[in-house]
């Protein structure tokens, strides 16, 4: 017998949807999964959103104000997908009022954020989940596994990248996102918190780091209405860009190993350019999330000239053949969020947690913090521990 559980999701943009497909998908995908997510409310404050998401999805009711959504006994899990400087306040309420919560990163504006949303769930005795969908992929679970089983050796270094373009043109409107108050650090907060979770989801934990930091585009026009996703507004009132379009970093992990992790949201000519390369003393792996489904492996004993091939996705590796029969067979972004999805019904469920939590979420923003305070000092700087 399949139970039903009654699902909300609070912030319509584009994420929204995402939540709400995924939702949506997983009978399809998971179907002895004991939960069955039923869409019962939709939050969203610009006016006629919430209504046109209901009509569209099924949701069986709408509104401007996610207070009622909190109030509401027929929710038992929700989406966060506000702004991330509602995060907080808007993921603290839910956990008091005993709903679970599925969370878009990076959870807040800082650390503290973090562990306000992280402490009122534990007091709860709530499940959680968060957004950091890059772990999911199939072939970034087998390079884990790799490492983890000493394929590599022991592991030297890495390098994790994140680049994109969303940000790159001058005339893109100057929307929360570039705001200190309500956008936090930027792209660290947007890219680098992904770049930190997959480098502790590979490599363990980072015990210490130092970051540079630069905004390129220092000034945009203001919007002039509502905005959605990555808005134009040339020929509006300019006002400053506060917070960061640029950060590298490098990082020293508790096993030893070292890393450089970058991320940008103004890369001209990248899109999505997101991956990574991990070395060890007798092999490597590379992975780039435009090309999911493979992973570069390099393995043996002849160290110098030693030849990298391409293994592809399939059963057997990650979640993968909850999607496709075969092996090569593409996966794509919305199947990373469907596997999110499972996992945080699995973990209601189950009672036991699976995938990215919260935990992982304050570990990731205080990484973050410590990457502010050393472009702040330009020194080394202790990433605290849980």
């Amino acid at each position: 017998m399949v139970d039903s559980l009654g699902v909300a999701v609070v912030g319509f943009g584009w994420m929204g949807r995402v939540h709400t497909q995924a939702y949506a998908r997983l009978p399809h995908h998971y179907p002895r999964l004991g939960l069955r997510p039923e869409l019962v409310a939709v939050a969203e404050e610009v006016p006629g959103r919430a209504e046109e998401a209901a009509g569209r999805f099924g949701f069986a009711s709408a509104t401007r104000d996610w207070r009622e959504v909190a109030a509401d006994p027929r929710v038992k899990a929700v989406s966060i997908t506000a702004p991330n400087f509602l995060h907080r306040q808007i993921g603290v309420a839910m956990a008091e009022a005993g709903k679970h919560i599925w969370i878009e990163k990076p959870v807040g504006l800082s650390a503290d954020d973090a562990r306000a949303v992280a402490g009122a769930a534990a007091r709860a005795g709530v499940h959680s989940a968060v957004g950091f969908n890059y772990r999911n992929a199939p072939a970034v679970e087998t390079a884990r596994d790799l490492i983890a089983s000493g394929g590599l050796g022991t592991v030297t270094h890495a390098r994790i990248r994140l680049l994109s373009d969303y940000a790159a043109h001058p005339e893109g409107a100057l929307t929360w996102r570039y705001e200190r108050e309500r956008g936090g650090h930027g792209v660290l907060g947007d890219l680098a918190s992904h770049g930190v979770d997959l480098a502790r989801f590979l490599l363990g934990d980072i015990v210490s780091l130092t970051a540079d930091t630069a905004v390129f585009i220092p000034e945009r026009a203001r919007p002039t209405g509502a905005t959605a996703g990555h808005t134009r507004a040339a020929g509006g009132d300019l006002g400053p860009v506060e917070n960061e379009d640029y950060v590298n970093c490098l990082l020293r992990f508790a096993s030893g190993a070292r890393g450089v992790l970058e991320a940008c949201r103004v890369s001209v000519g990248e899109q999505n350019n997101y991956g990574f390369e991990v070395h060890g003393s007798e092999g490597a792996v590379f992975w780039d999330f435009r090309r999911m489904g493979e992973l570069g492996v390099s393995l043996g004993t002849r160290y110098q000239d030693q030849p990298v091939s391409t293994r592809h996705a399939g059963p057997g590796d990650g979640e993968f053949e909850a999607f496709q029969p075969g092996a090569a067979n593409a996966m794509g972004y919305d199947d990373l969020k469907v596997v999110e999805a499972y996992r945080f019904l699995r973990s209601i469920a189950e009672d036991k947690p699976y995938g990215a939590t919260l935990d992982d979420a304050v570990r990731s923003a205080q990484a973050l913090d410590a990457m502010v305070r050393s472009a702040q000092s330009g020194s080394w700087v202790e990433v605290a521990g849980p």
